[in-house]
Order: C-alpha cells, then sequence, then structure tokens
C-alpha cells in the first residue's frame, strides 16, 4: 500500500512507526511530519488546509489510504473532500467531526441518545452564562464550544475563576471556538480515555488509557495536552469497559448513523469514573496524544489492516492483537511549556535511546542535517513497554535520562495511581 498520513506530531510518528513495520506497506509520506517520522518515512511538504493540493498529490502518487491524525483538518472537512475524489480516507467527515468542533453538539447528542454526561447548559452571550454560573457556584467548567487548540476548557475552583474564564471566551480570546460557551457542572472521580475504531458501524476497541494533564508533578500546575499517558488502565476494568461501550460508544455511533452521517475513524471518549459510573467528558475524533503512542507500542497486529477496514467500511474481520503488559510514556517539554517557550534548542542522545522495547516519538522536532532541534512545546515522548507500570515506568525514565537536553523538562512520576496501587 501506499499511504499519506496527515499531521506533524508525536501521535503521527507513533502512527508512522506502527504503519512502517507492516509487510503490506510499500510507501509512506507524512506532510509535514517532523524530525522522528523522517526516519520511517519520506516527509513532505504539502498544505494540508489546500484539498485540492492534497487530492492532487495523492492521485499523482497512486494513494491507496490516507490517514489523518490532528482533528483540525477533519473539522475542516479535507476527509469528504479527498473522498470525493475517489480516496480512502480514514478519519471521520466533516459533519461527523462535530462531535470533536462543537462541545454543544455533542452535548445535544448525549441528549438525543440517553449518553451518561455533566448536567450543562448553553450560552451565546455573556449576562445570561454569568447569571447561570452565579446560581451553580463552584467548582465548574467552562468550555468555550469549538476548537481552542486545547486551551479552551477551565475547570474553576471559584466563581471568579469562572467568571474570568467566562470573559476570556466572550472577550475573543479563542475566536470563534469562544463564540459559544458551554458551562458543566464539575464531575468527580478518575479520568480514563477509551479508544473506538469504526467504520460507521462495526466497533473494535483499545485498551483503555489513561494520561497526566497537568504540567508538574502530583497533578499540580496548568493543564497542558498531556505530559505522559499509560495503557493499559486499571482504573477502566473489564466490567466498566463493557458498560462505557454500551452506555456511551454505541449510542453515539447510533445516533451519528441515524442522523445519516455515519461515524468512522478512531472515536476517542474522554472518561470520569464516577460513584455512578463512566460518564463522558468529551469526544474527540482522533487518536489521543500521547494515548497514541502506548497504544502503539502494545499493538501487535497491522495496523494498516485497522486503519484500512475502518476506511473501507470492512472492519468486522479485523480483530486486533495486543501484547500482554504495560506501555507507558513520558513528555519531554521545552521548559516553560505551556507558557512560552524557547525554539530551536539542541537535543542529543534521542536516538541513542531507542531499543528494544523503548521508542522515542518525536511531537515537535526538525532534523538540521545531523543536529536534533526542538521546535515544540512538547518535544519528545519516551516510551517503554514493561510487564507491570512500574517496569514499564523505569524503563522509560532510564531512557529519559540518557537523552540530552537541559532545556527540556518532564514529570517524573507518570504512572503514580497504577504504581501505588501495585
Amino acid at each position: 500500500m501506499r499511504v499519506l498520513l496527515i499531521g506533524s506530531g508525536g501521535r503521527e510518528h507513533a502512527l508512522a512507526w506502527a504503519m512502517a513495520k507492516s509487510d503490506r506497506l510499500e510507501k509512506l509520506f507524512v506532510a509535514p511530519g517532523n524530525g522522528g517520522t523522517a526516519l520511517v518515512a519520506e516527509n513532505i511538504a504539502l498544505d494540508v488546509a489546500d484539498h485540492d493540493a492534497v487530492a492532487a498529490f495523492c492521485q499523482r502518487e497512486l494513494i491507496d489510504l490516507v490517514v489523518v491524525g490532528p482533528e483540525g483538518p477533519l473539522v475542516a472537512g479535507i476527509a469528504d473532500d479527498l473522498r470525493a475524489a475517489g480516496l480512502a480516507v480514514f478519519g471521520p467527515s466533516k459533519a461527523a467531526a462535530q462531535l470533536e468542533g462543537s462541545k454543544a453538539f455533542t452535548k445535544a447528542l448525549c441528549d438525543e441518545m440517553g449518553i451518561p454526561t455533566a448536567r450543562y447548559a448553553r450560552f451565546d452571550a455573556l449576562d445570561p452564562a454569568l447569571a447561570y454560573l452565579r446560581e451553580q457556584g463552584a467548582p465548574i467548567v467552562i468550555k468555550a464550544d469549538g476548537l481552542a487548540a486545547g486551551k479552551g476548557v477551565t475547570v474553576a475552583g471559584t466563581i471568579e475563576a469562572a467568571e474570568a474564564a467566562l470573559r476570556e471566551c466572550f472577550d475573543g480570546a479563542f475566536g470563534n471556538a469562544g463564540a459559544e460557551v458551554v458551562i458543566e457542572e464539575c464531575l468527580m472521580g478518575e479520568e480514563a480515555s477509551l479508544f473506538a475504531v469504526c467504520d460507521g458501524e462495526h466497533i473494535t476497541l483499545l485498551p483503555p488509557a489513561q494520561d497526566h494533564k497537568r504540567a508538574y508533578d502530583g497533578d499540580e500546575g496548568p493543564n497542558t495536552g498531556g505530559m505522559g499517558a499509560y495503557a493499559p488502565a486499571p482504573v477502566m476494568t473489564d466490567a466498566l469497559v463493557e458498560r462505557a461501550l454500551r452506555e456511551i460508544i454505541e449510542p453515539a455511533i447510533r445516533g451519528m448513523a441515524a442522523r445519516g452521517t455515519p461515524f468512522s475513524g478512531v472515536l476517542f471518549a474522554g472518561l470520569m469514573m464516577t460513584a455512578e459510573g463512566p460518564k463522558l467528558i468529551e469526544f474527540n475524533t482522533r487518536f489521543g496524544d500521547p494515548e497514541c503512542q502506548v497504544l502503539m507500542m502494545l499493538l501487535e497486529s497491522d495496523l494498516l489492516d485497522i486503519l484500512e477496514g475502518a476506511a473501507t467500511g470492512r472492519l468486522a474481520p479485523v480483530t486486533p492483537r495486543w501484547r500482554d503488559g504495560v506501555a507507558l510514556t513520558v513528555v519531554l517539554a521545552a521548559k516553560g511549556y505551556p507558557g512560552a517557550y524557547e525554539k530551536g534548542t539542541a537535543i542529543a542522545g534521542a536516538d541513542a535511546a531507542n531499543s528494544d522495547g523503548v521508542q522515542v516519538f518525536h511531537a515537535g522536532t526538525a532534523r538540521e542535517g545531523a543536529a536534533l532541534k526542538a521546535t515544540g512545546g512538547r518535544v519528545l515522548n519516551v516510551t517503554a513497554v514493561g510487564s507491570d507500570v512500574a517496569e514499564a515506568q523505569a524503563r522509560a525514565y532510564a531512557a529519559v535520562d540518557a537523552i540530552d537536553w537541559p532545556e527540556g523538562f518532564c514529570r517524573r512520576d507518570i504512572g503514580w495511581r497504577a504504581v501505588s496501587s501495585q
């Protein structure tokens, strides 16, 4: 197969790394890719916002499958335009990508299908939103309705913090994404991530994962795009996975099909394990980052079979195989992230840290000749497998310590919940 993968982050390096192991792969392009994908594929400069240019490239290069990594192009409708050009695409349509692109859309689907989620209200003006907030009290969650690059959600512990978050949205801090706001009750419990690959009708579950959103040890500091993850996550027992499938994933897939907008691709359910059972925090319509990295380390099957099955409506016969044990990833980020940080700093030892059972996935890097430079906030995902969380954690941190990057930092407690329960 000849494949085009769209994206430039750690998720895309993990997907490229897994696809590169397939005997079915003839050629893999990544647009635009990063310093890690360059080791397993051909990075290409392609404007993914120009859907006609992407389609023309695919036709010229005889691409058999397009895999869309990030949410932005999906919400912009790239899957529709490429399918209209006769291409097989892994990723949902623009209409189905509203499950991530609009929190209000998802809440309406939850109401319609009886999916357990937080109580909420929607607002398109500041004053009624403030009045509702003062009635509800804190803690409370403020969400910009649209895509805000991971920065549109505030878990507010005080009314003052919630008011500030509302004003930020309606003052235009997130552009059109904040023109409408969802105010939610603050769910209590432990979070987990559940991924379901779908072809519009059939569903294949992946192992549950857990990520770490806060920047610093002990779940302190600002929220980030994710500072580490591990899978399987023991908080999601087999019984809870089955319940989440039955009460959350399956109704969402049925509801989208009934609307005439069937969902194909990967549906990522962010869940809270509450005293009443799993409740939906949010849907995403792509692989999580950094959860994708640990899932790809656990996958023993051919990833191309899974992606192609979902893209072509033939997922039912595909049953993925997973290795025993645990995978854990530690994010190395630039000092200052998620705030301002320096770019262009040199990294040494990242390639040498790879070994059997340890893989360094690149999230924000570029190669300048023999030199590796940091280009983003989250820069490397140091990922390891082990027989249990403690062993995977020890191997990952040993690899972290072998990388020379003074301008970087990481959390030193990824997987702490699972380790403390072993």
